[in-house]
Protein backbone atom coordinates (compact mmCIF):
# COMPACT_ATOMS: atom_id res chain seq x y z
CA UNK A 1 0.00 0.00 0.00
CA UNK A 2 2.98 2.29 0.59
CA UNK A 3 4.54 2.60 -2.86
CA UNK A 4 8.15 3.34 -3.69
CA UNK A 5 6.91 6.49 -5.44
CA UNK A 6 5.36 7.69 -2.19
CA UNK A 7 8.54 7.00 -0.24
CA UNK A 8 10.74 8.80 -2.77
CA UNK A 9 8.41 11.79 -2.98
CA UNK A 10 8.11 11.97 0.82
CA UNK A 11 11.89 11.77 1.20
CA UNK A 12 12.40 14.67 -1.18
CA UNK A 13 9.71 16.73 0.60
CA UNK A 14 11.13 16.07 4.07
CA UNK A 15 14.83 16.43 3.24
CA UNK A 16 14.45 19.87 1.59
CA UNK A 17 15.39 22.47 4.25
CA UNK A 18 12.43 24.33 5.72
CA UNK A 19 11.35 25.74 9.06
CA UNK A 20 11.56 22.40 10.89
CA UNK A 21 14.93 21.47 9.43
CA UNK A 22 16.45 24.85 10.25
CA UNK A 23 15.14 24.70 13.82
CA UNK A 24 16.40 21.14 14.35
CA UNK A 25 19.81 21.91 12.86
CA UNK A 26 20.19 25.10 14.90
CA UNK A 27 19.15 23.24 18.07
CA UNK A 28 21.61 20.40 17.41
CA UNK A 29 24.40 22.84 16.64
CA UNK A 30 23.78 25.15 19.59
CA UNK A 31 22.50 22.79 22.30
CA UNK A 32 23.66 19.35 21.29
CA UNK A 33 22.50 15.94 20.11
CA UNK A 34 19.92 15.27 22.81
CA UNK A 35 18.26 18.65 22.32
CA UNK A 36 18.00 18.05 18.57
CA UNK A 37 16.05 14.85 19.20
CA UNK A 38 13.48 16.80 21.23
CA UNK A 39 13.31 19.37 18.44
CA UNK A 40 12.67 16.58 15.92
CA UNK A 41 9.92 15.18 18.16
CA UNK A 42 8.24 18.59 18.32
CA UNK A 43 8.49 19.16 14.57
CA UNK A 44 7.03 15.72 13.88
CA UNK A 45 4.22 16.26 16.40
CA UNK A 46 3.47 19.57 14.72
CA UNK A 47 2.48 17.65 11.60
CA UNK A 48 -0.35 15.85 13.42
CA UNK A 49 -2.88 18.70 13.43
CA UNK A 50 -2.38 19.23 9.70
CA UNK A 51 -2.80 15.53 8.97
CA UNK A 52 -5.89 15.44 11.18
CA UNK A 53 -7.32 18.41 9.33
CA UNK A 54 -6.70 16.62 6.04
CA UNK A 55 -8.34 13.39 7.23
CA UNK A 56 -11.38 15.25 8.57
CA UNK A 57 -11.68 17.43 5.50
CA UNK A 58 -10.93 20.63 7.37
CA UNK A 59 -8.17 21.45 4.92
CA UNK A 60 -10.80 22.01 2.25
CA UNK A 61 -12.45 24.61 4.50
CA UNK A 62 -9.15 26.39 5.03
CA UNK A 63 -8.44 26.24 1.32
CA UNK A 64 -11.72 28.03 0.53
CA UNK A 65 -11.78 30.36 3.54
CA UNK A 66 -9.46 33.34 3.06
CA UNK A 67 -10.00 34.47 6.65
CA UNK A 68 -9.05 31.09 8.19
CA UNK A 69 -5.95 30.83 6.02
CA UNK A 70 -4.82 34.40 6.63
CA UNK A 71 -5.38 34.15 10.39
CA UNK A 72 -3.23 31.06 10.74
CA UNK A 73 -0.69 32.40 8.27
CA UNK A 74 -0.04 35.63 10.13
CA UNK A 75 0.10 33.84 13.46
CA UNK A 76 2.84 31.72 11.92
CA UNK A 77 4.59 34.78 10.51
CA UNK A 78 4.57 36.47 13.91
CA UNK A 79 5.96 33.39 15.61
CA UNK A 80 8.74 32.95 13.04
CA UNK A 81 9.78 36.58 13.52
CA UNK A 82 9.70 36.06 17.28
CA UNK A 83 11.99 33.02 16.95
CA UNK A 84 14.30 35.04 14.67
CA UNK A 85 14.45 37.86 17.22
CA UNK A 86 15.04 35.50 20.15
CA UNK A 87 17.79 33.69 18.23
CA UNK A 88 19.48 36.98 17.31
CA UNK A 89 19.34 38.25 20.89
CA UNK A 90 20.61 35.03 22.47
CA UNK A 91 24.11 35.65 23.83
CA UNK A 92 24.68 32.36 25.68
CA UNK A 93 27.57 30.16 24.64
CA UNK A 94 27.02 26.87 22.86
CA UNK A 95 26.60 24.09 25.41
CA UNK A 96 27.77 20.50 25.56
CA UNK A 97 25.36 17.55 25.39
CA UNK A 98 23.74 16.59 28.66
CA UNK A 99 22.17 18.45 31.54
CA UNK A 100 23.68 21.77 30.50
CA UNK A 101 21.04 22.31 27.84
CA UNK A 102 19.80 25.91 27.84
CA UNK A 103 16.22 24.80 27.20
CA UNK A 104 14.08 22.15 28.81
CA UNK A 105 12.96 19.14 26.79
CA UNK A 106 9.35 20.31 27.02
CA UNK A 107 10.32 23.79 25.90
CA UNK A 108 12.14 22.47 22.85
CA UNK A 109 9.23 20.23 21.88
CA UNK A 110 6.62 22.99 22.31
CA UNK A 111 8.68 25.51 20.33
CA UNK A 112 9.15 23.07 17.45
CA UNK A 113 5.48 22.04 17.61
CA UNK A 114 4.34 25.65 17.29
CA UNK A 115 6.66 26.27 14.35
CA UNK A 116 4.92 23.55 12.35
CA UNK A 117 1.35 23.92 13.58
CA UNK A 118 1.32 27.64 12.70
CA UNK A 119 2.17 26.95 9.06
CA UNK A 120 -1.07 26.77 7.02
CA UNK A 121 0.86 25.66 3.94
CA UNK A 122 1.30 22.25 5.56
CA UNK A 123 -2.45 21.67 5.70
CA UNK A 124 -2.88 22.66 2.06
CA UNK A 125 0.15 20.55 1.13
CA UNK A 126 -1.24 17.41 2.74
CA UNK A 127 -4.64 17.98 1.15
CA UNK A 128 -2.98 17.98 -2.28
CA UNK A 129 -0.22 15.45 -1.55
CA UNK A 130 -1.58 12.46 0.35
CA UNK A 131 -4.75 11.73 -1.69
CA UNK A 132 -2.59 11.18 -4.79
CA UNK A 133 -1.23 7.97 -3.27
CA UNK A 134 -4.54 6.40 -2.20
CA UNK A 135 -5.44 3.43 -4.36
CA UNK A 136 -8.36 4.26 -6.68
CA UNK A 137 -11.58 2.49 -5.77
CA UNK A 138 -10.35 1.40 -2.35
CA UNK A 139 -12.99 0.61 0.26
CA UNK A 140 -10.79 1.93 3.08
CA UNK A 141 -9.49 5.37 2.03
CA UNK A 142 -9.24 6.64 5.62
CA UNK A 143 -7.13 3.64 6.63
CA UNK A 144 -4.77 4.21 3.72
CA UNK A 145 -4.59 7.92 4.50
CA UNK A 146 -3.65 7.19 8.11
CA UNK A 147 -1.05 4.63 7.02
CA UNK A 148 0.55 7.06 4.58
CA UNK A 149 0.48 9.77 7.25
CA UNK A 150 2.22 7.50 9.76
CA UNK A 151 4.92 6.64 7.21
CA UNK A 152 5.43 10.32 6.39
CA UNK A 153 5.76 11.25 10.06
CA UNK A 154 8.20 8.40 10.74
CA UNK A 155 10.36 9.53 7.83
CA UNK A 156 10.18 13.12 9.06
CA UNK A 157 11.38 12.16 12.53
CA UNK A 158 14.24 9.99 11.28
CA UNK A 159 15.51 12.56 8.78
CA UNK A 160 15.26 15.40 11.28
CA UNK A 161 17.20 13.39 13.87
CA UNK A 162 19.90 12.74 11.26
CA UNK A 163 20.04 16.47 10.52
CA UNK A 164 20.38 17.19 14.22
CA UNK A 165 23.12 14.62 14.73
CA UNK A 166 25.06 15.92 11.72
CA UNK A 167 24.79 19.43 13.13
CA UNK A 168 26.06 18.16 16.48
CA UNK A 169 29.05 16.54 14.79
CA UNK A 170 29.82 19.78 12.97
CA UNK A 171 29.58 21.90 16.12
CA UNK A 172 32.78 20.37 17.49
CA UNK A 173 34.70 22.35 14.90
CA UNK A 174 33.21 25.69 15.97
CA UNK A 175 32.39 25.21 19.66
CA UNK A 176 35.44 27.20 20.83
CA UNK A 177 34.95 30.16 18.51
CA UNK A 178 32.67 32.88 19.91
CA UNK A 179 32.85 34.74 16.60
CA UNK A 180 31.65 31.73 14.64
CA UNK A 181 28.89 31.14 17.20
CA UNK A 182 27.67 34.71 16.74
CA UNK A 183 27.72 34.38 12.96
CA UNK A 184 25.79 31.11 13.12
CA UNK A 185 23.14 32.55 15.43
CA UNK A 186 22.69 35.54 13.17
CA UNK A 187 22.51 33.25 10.18
CA UNK A 188 19.80 31.14 11.80
CA UNK A 189 17.94 34.31 12.85
CA UNK A 190 18.08 35.58 9.28
CA UNK A 191 16.83 32.21 8.01
CA UNK A 192 13.82 32.27 10.36
CA UNK A 193 13.07 35.88 9.40
CA UNK A 194 13.31 34.94 5.71
CA UNK A 195 10.90 32.04 6.22
CA UNK A 196 8.52 34.39 8.01
CA UNK A 197 8.67 36.91 5.18
CA UNK A 198 8.15 34.16 2.61
CA UNK A 199 5.10 32.89 4.50
CA UNK A 200 3.71 36.42 4.76
CA UNK A 201 3.91 36.79 0.97
CA UNK A 202 2.39 33.37 0.30
CA UNK A 203 -1.00 33.17 -1.31
CA UNK A 204 -3.15 30.03 -1.19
Amino acid sequence: MISIEFLITSFVVVVVPGTGVIYTVSTGLIQGRKASVFAAIGCTAGILPHLTATVLGLAAVMHTSALAFQTLKYAGVAYLFYVAYATWRDKSAFVIDGNASTSTAAGLVVKAFLLNILNPKLTIFFLAFLPQFIQPGTSEPIYQLLLLSAAFMAMTFIIFVVYGFLAHAFRKAVIESPRVQTCLRRGFAAAFASLGANLALTEK
